[in-house]
């Protein structure tokens, strides 16, 4: 008997393994054209951080996009994911993380989780991840898809962004992905010296194709803020708090 039991389990887990093989996954190609995209762009404008085009190679972008918009997941522009919200265009996603300059293990702060991607995107890169919407149905429909996907080291909470997230601070980064009209101070007081904070700082456009936003990467050190512009940007406003905030 022992020397039939070897190829019977043998082809026991044989056939485990097929059982649970994942299938091809059809948007891999699509997924690698757009990383090829984003570096094949000109200076200072290419994406060159190898671990967020990494990032974006696992992410699967077209989950986090309304079904009927699916076959735009890929393109290189902004698609709306409702409630006046859009997931920003893949190389704003990669230049503003490429900014962030992220370390495995670093704690970072979300301000406006909207679809969940850029949340997945930050987790990829081994961040301990606090995300925060002001819109209840984007931030549910968020935290349900990223729990589905295995992104546990995020964690959501629904509510306003501009406050931050003060019993979690400080933080090594902060991310906001939606444009106040100036940089909130409780984002500045959250940040530890060193952090770094990517925003972008501007009134809102409308429906005009205007780009009156800057896109900011912010350092902060023991004397104030080193302050450095990345480029022109429209982004969604940051509303709540923020509309107020003389």
């Amino acid at each position: 008997m022992g020397m039939r039991r070897g190829p019977a389990l043998l082809g026991v887990a044989l056939v485990l393994a097929a059982a649970g093989a994942r299938p091809e996954d059809p948007t891999r190609g699509a997924r690698e054209a757009l990383v090829n995209e984003l570096e094949s762009y000109p200076e200072p404008y290419r994406i060159t951080d190898k671990r967020v085009l990494a990032a974006l190679r696992r992410v699967p972008r077209h989950l986090f996009v309304p079904k009927a918009a699916r076959a735009q997941a890929y393109a290189d522009h902004p698609v709306p994911i409702g409630e006046g919200q859009t997931i920003s265009q893949p190389y704003i996603v990669a230049a503003m993380t490429q900014a962030l300059d992220l370390k495995p293990g670093e704690k970072v702060l979300e301000v406006g989780t909207g679809s969940g991607y850029q949340a997945a995107v930050l987790a990829e890169l081994g961040a301990e991840v606090y995300s925060i919407e002001i819109l209840e149905g984007l931030g549910k429909r968020a935290a349900a898809l990223l729990a589905e996907l295995g992104y546990g080291r995020v964690r959501l909470r629904i509510g306003d962004g501009y406050a931050g997230w003060p019993e979690a601070a400080p933080f090594d980064a902060v991310i906001v992905t939606c444009a106040p009209q100036k940089v909130p101070a409780p984002l500045v007081e959250q940040l530890r010296v060193g952090g770094r904070l990517v925003i972008p700082v501007g009134p809102d456009g409308g429906e005009a194709d205007t780009y009156e936003q800057s896109l900011w990467v912010l350092r902060k050190t023991d004397k104030g803020l080193e302050r450095r512009s990345l480029m022109p940007v429209r982004f969604v406003p940051m509303t709540g708090k923020s509309l107020s905030d003389p």
